[in-house]
C-alpha cells in the first residue's frame, strides 16, 4: 500500500527511480510519480494508472542526481494525475511525497492554511503546504519540517525535496515502514529494501518519529526534539532473483509453486542440531505460561490463525481465540489472566495489527509476531519473533505466505506440546515431509484445476465454499482468493450453516465447491453437498483420498488430518488463478487492493 523511493548520488536518478516503483507495483497502488532536482529546479512527472503508464510521460532527457518517487493507494481523493503524489507547495520551493493517513489534516487546513490554493484532495498536501508556511516564516528547511512534524497526528513515511538545499533529502516517518539504504558515494530511501536491491543492500531502518537528513555522503538521524540517534545498518537478506518471475507468466503462478519448498524450508530452520523441532526457549516458556491465546491478524493471516488455533488447541492443550485486528482494537473482549497474544502478518507492517499490539504492550502484555519480515515494525515491537522462510511474496492474493504460517503455527503447536510435557501420536516432522511432496503433487495438477476452472467459474457471478471443522477455515480463504483476484462474488461457509439462512441464495447452475478431508464430518459435508443439489446447484467436490466418492471432481494425495489445510488450498489458489486468466483480469495486481496495509 503506497511505496516511496529516493536516489542522492552520483548516477543518473530517473531510471533509478522508476525500476525502484516497478519493484513496489505488489503493494498496491493506483498512481505513480517522481520528481527530481538540477540545475533547472524541480521536475515532477505523474500520471493515474500503472508505472508504464508514468514512464511513458516521463522526459528521460533530464538529468539529475537526486529525486524522489512514489506509488499511490488512495485514501483521500480519488486515484488522479491531481493527486497522485509527489506534491508541491505553492511557492513550487517543496515537494512531497507520504505514506499514511493524516488525521488532523482538516484541522490544520481550517487553521493554517485557508489562504492557500490546494490543488489536490489529499491529506498529503497539507504536510507539504504547512512547511512553505513555516519556511516563509524565516525558518530552516529542518526546523519547519520538524515543527510540522509535530502538530501530525496519524501515520507518515515522508520524503522532501527542497529546491534551495540541492544536495538532501528531508526524511520522516511514524507508523509507516521507511528504510534509508547506504551506498558508495550516494544514498536511498525506500519503502521496501527490495526497492533498491539493484543499487544496495546495506540499510539502516527508522523508528517512529524520526527524522533524517540524507545527504549523498551523510545519513543524519534524529529524534524530533534536535536529538542525535546513532544505529547499526543491517544486510538485506534478499536474492535478487527472489523477486523475479523467471519464466513464470505471473508472480502468484511461481508463488503457488513455490510452497512445497517453503515449507520444507520452514521445517529445517526449525530443527536443532538432533533434528528435531525447535523454536527458542523464551517462547516456548511464554506459550506455556499463558492460560489463553489471542492470535490477531487480518485476511488471509486471519484464516491462517483459525488453522492456528486448531492445531495449538488440538496439540498443546491451550485455549485460543482468533480476532480480526481492526475490530479487536476498538473492541477488545475480557482477557484472561495470563494471556499471550499471536500477531500473524506477512509483512509485519499491517497498521490494524500494529495498533492492536500498541495498546496490548501498553497493558503489558507480552507478545510474539509470526511474519515473513525480518526487522519489520510488528517484530520489532513485540517480544518474541518466528519467521516464515517464505522468501519475498510479491503478488497481492497471498498463497506461499499462507501455507508457510500454517507450518510455523503447527511448529509452535508440536513443540510447545511437547514443552508441556504432552507426546504427540505423530512424527510431526515426518508429516510435514508428507504435507511438502503432496503439495508438489497438487502443484503439477494444473491442467486439472483449470478443467476446474473453466467448467464452473467461466461465466458465474457468484459461488460459495463449504467445509466443516478445519476444512471450513480452508474455505474462507478459498473464497477469498476467489474474489480477490476474479473479482466473482465468493463467500466461505461452514456446510451445516447452510440451511440457516445463506441456501436461499443457491439457483441453478450456482457452483458450489465443497472440501471433505476429515472423516469424523465426511457424511456430514455429503449431506449438504446433496442439499444444495437438490435446490439447483452445481457441485465440486474436493476430497481428500480414502475419503473419496465416485462423483468427486478432484481427489487430493492423504496427509495427516491436521495438516490437510497445507495441501487442500492449492487447488482453491489455482483455481482462483485459472478464473481469474479467464475473465482477464490482471492477476498479480487485482484492482483496489494493496499488499502491505499500511494505513488503519
Amino acid at each position: 500500500m503506497c511505496g516511496i523511493v529516493g536516489y542522492i548520488g552520483h548516477q543518473d536518478t530517473i531510471e533509478i527511480l522508476l525500476k525502484g516503483l516497478e519493484k513496489l507495483e505488489y503493494r498496491g497502488y493506483d498512481s505513480a510519480g517522481i520528481a527530481v532536482r538540477n540545475q533547472d529546479g524541480i521536475h515532477i512527472f505523474k500520471e493515474k494508472g500503472r508505472i508504464a503508464d508514468l514512464r511513458g510521460i516521463v522526459d528521460q532527457s533530464v538529468e539529475a542526481k537526486t529525486g524522489i518517487g512514489h506509488t499511490r493507494w488512495a485514501t483521500h481523493g480519488v486515484p488522479s494525475k491531481e493527486n497522485a503524489h509527489p506534491h508541491q507547495s505553492a511557492s513550487g520551493r517543496f515537494t512531497l511525497v507520504h505514506n499514511g493517513v493524516i488525521e488532523n489534516y482538516e484541522q490544520l487546513k481550517r487553521e493554517y492554511l485557508l489562504d492557500v490554493a490546494l490543488v489536490s484532495d489529499t491529506d498529503t498536501e497539507i504536510i507539504v503546504q504547512l512547511i512553505d508556511l513555516f519556511s516563509k516564516e524565516g525558518m530552516e528547511t529542518e526546523e519547519a519540517f520538524r515543527k510540522t512534524l509535530g502538530m501530525l497526528k496519524g501515520s507518515y513515511a515522508l520524503a522532501l525535496l527542497d529546491s534551495e538545499a540541492a544536495e538532501t533529502i528531508f526524511v520522516a516517518k511514524n507508523k509507516s515502514p521507511l528504510l534509508v539504504g547506504l551506498g558508495d558515494d550516494f544514498n536511498v530511501v525506500a519503502s521496501d529494501a527490495m526497492a533498491m536491491l539493484q543499487v544496495t543492500d546495506e540499510y539502516v531502518e527508522l523508528m517512529d518519529k524520526e527524522m533524517v537528513i540524507v545527504t549523498k555522503d551523510s545519513v543524519a538521524i534524529k529524534k524530533l526534539d534536535g536529538t542525535a540517534v546513532t544505529r547499526d545498518s543491517y544486510k538485506a537478506e534478499l536474492d535478487a532473483s527472489d523477486i523475479e518471475k523467471g519464466t513464470y507468466p505471473h508472480y502468484m503462478l511461481k508463488e503457488i509453486d513455490e510452497q512445497p519448498l517453503v515449507t520444507r524450508k520452514i521445517v529445517q530452520a526449525y530443527q536443532n542440531e538432533s533434528g528435531e523441532l525447535a523454536i527458542d526457549d523464551k517462547i516456548a516458556k511464554a506459550m506455556d505460561e499463558a492460560d489463553r491465546l489471542y492470535i490477531v491478524a487480518c485476511g488471509t493471516s486471519y484464516h491462517a490463525g483459525l488453522v492456528g488455533k486448531q492445531y495449538i488447541e488440538n496439540m498443546a492443550k491451550i485455549p485460543v481465540e482468533v480476532h480480526v485486528a481492526s475490530e479487536f482494537v476498538y473492541n477488545m473482549p475480557l482477557l484472561s489472566e495470563k494471556p499471550l497474544f499471536i500477531f500473524i502478518s506477512q509483512s509485519g507492517e499491517t497498521a490494524d495489527s500494529r495498533a492492536v499490539l500498541v495498546k496490548v504492550k501498553e497493558m503489558g502484555y507480552k507478545a510474539l509476531t509470526i511474519t515473513n519480515a525480518p526487522g519489520s515494525t510488528l517484530s520489532r515491537e513485540a517480544d518474541y519473533t518466528m519467521l516464515l522462510h517464505a522468501g519475498p511474496e510479491i503478488a497481492v492474493a497471498s498463497t506461499k505466505a499462507y501455507t508457510a504460517q500454517i507450518s510455523v503455527l503447527a511448529i509452535l503447536a508440536g513443540v510447545t506440546a511437547k514443552a508441556r510435557g504432552i507426546e504427540l501420536d505423530f512424527d510431526l516432522v515426518k508429516e510435514l515431509g508428507i504435507a511438502a511432496n503432496a503439495m508438489e503433487v497438487l502443484c503439477d495438477a494444473k491442467e486439472e484445476m483449470e478443467q476446474i476452472a473453466s467448467e464452473y467459474l467461466a461465466t458465474t457471478r457468484n459461488c460459495f465454499f463449504i467445509g466443516r471443522s478445519v476444512d471450513f477455515y480452508v474455505g474462507l480463504e478459498g473464497a477469498l482468493k476467489l474474489k480477490e483476484i476474479s473479482y466473482i462474488q465468493a463467500e466461505g461457509f461452514a456446510g451445516g450453516e447452510l440451511k440457516h439462512g445463506t441456501i436461499a441464495l443457491i439457483e441453478d447452475g450456482t457452483p458450489v465447491i465443497a472440501l471433505a478431508t476429515q472423516e469424523s464430518v465426511n457424511l456430514s459435508i455429503r449431506g449438504n453437498v446433496k442439499e444444495v443439489a437438490a435446490r439447483g446447484a452445481n457441485p465440486c467436490v474436493i476430497s481428500m483420498k480414502g475419503l473419496e466418492s465416485e462423483s468427486d471432481r478432484f481427489v487430493l494425495p492423504e496427509v495427516h488430518k491436521l495438516l490437510t489445510p497445507l495441501v487442500s488450498v492449492i487447488p482453491f489458489q489455482l483455481i482462483s488463478y485459472y478464473a481469474a486468466l479467464h475473465r482477464e483480469c490482471d492477476v498479480d495486481k487485482p484492482r483496489n487492493l494493496a499488499k502491505s496495509v499500511t494505513v488503519e
